[in-house]
């Protein structure tokens, strides 16, 4: 068994170790909306810790500042759910962490809107060598199913890139 099927993104998840750790990289999480869903896929990978630097989950807009370094004017001018917040927050954590990889996801996760924006508006952000890729979405459902949702898509995102470097 490769990780915790019930989790969302465990094939992803598994897919990501094993590629990390034969190349000998790292992937590091900041996490939001998700509050720790992605770095519980990864780390139920056995052998993740071989890959897995470890995560910040900053639900709260000022952790994003302080332990990310997202810039406080951008946060203030744009609020916590947007692309450029993403890719601030996927950059910080692989930068505060000693991480090949960073991986960030923010949104809103519902039941209603929140931060000017509508329930399931989410980005997602993977930060790494020569990369920097931010994906917008609006998933439809509940909160569990926007969160789920979230953590398939910036694992997706990542091993989509993992892919390409080896093709």
């Amino acid at each position: 068994m490769t990780g915790d099927a019930g989790l969302p993104g465990a094939d992803l998840a598994a897919e990501i170790i094993a590629a990390l750790t034969g190349r000998g990289q790292t992937v590091a999480v900041a996490e939001s909306l998700t509050g720790g869903l992605v770095g519980a896929a990864l780390t139920t990978v056995p052998g993740s810790s071989a890959a897995f630097a470890g995560g910040i989950v900053a639900y709260a807009t000022g952790l994003k500042a302080r332990l990310l370094g997202v810039a406080e004017g951008l946060l203030a001018e744009h609020g916590p759910v947007c692309p450029e917040v993403a890719a601030a927050m996927a950059a910080g954590v692989s930068a505060r962490l000693g991480a090949t990889y960073g991986l960030a996801t923010t949104g809103v996760a519902g039941p209603g809107p929140a931060e000017g924006r509508a329930a399931g508006t989410v980005f997602v952000a993977v930060s790494g060598p020569g990369l920097a890729e931010v994906r917008g979405l609006q998933i439809a459902g509940g909160r569990e199913d926007v969160r789920a949702a979230s953590v398939q898509a910036v694992l997706a995102l990542l091993a989509g890139a993992l892919r390409e470097d080896i093709s």
